[in-house]
């Protein structure tokens, strides 16, 4: 896995192009699921979980939980992936696990398989 570089995650474009999304849907077009704003707003308020949504976008398909892990800690900690140590994949492995991945997938934004340890995002 490669690593992408922050820089070129445009934030303002990213935040416009939300509103601009939430502008063109009426009420009974946007699931349950997907929450309010401020709903969206506190789920992106964690680093680690926009880092993870990138590199979901930038795959685009199915990767395993671990490769995500270490892409995730790769775009952390700006180091090469032979930099890294196990623990520090470990750590982000099972803060995704059990923290941002379930709350990802609650918002509709992902698709977890368990039987396979594969993420991939989700087909609104």
């Amino acid at each position: 896995m490669t690593a992408t570089s922050n820089s070129e995650f445009d934030c303002a474009e990213f935040a416009l192009a939300l509103l601009e999304w939430l502008d063109d849907r009426s009420d009974d077009e946007v699931p349950a699921e997907a929450g309010t704003v401020d709903d969206a707003l506190e789920l992106l308020a964690s680093e680690r979980r926009r880092l993870f949504l990138q590199v979901m976008r930038t795959y685009g398909e199915a990767i395993t939980l671990p490769d995500a892990a270490e892409e995730v800690a790769v775009r952390e900690t700006g180091d090469a992936v032979r930099e890294l140590s196990a623990e520090r994949v470990a750590d982000v492995y099972i803060s995704l696990y059990h923290d941002h991945l379930p709350r990802l997938v609650d918002a509709g934004l992902l698709d977890y398989d368990q039987e396979r340890d594969l993420v991939s995002p989700a087909r609104l």
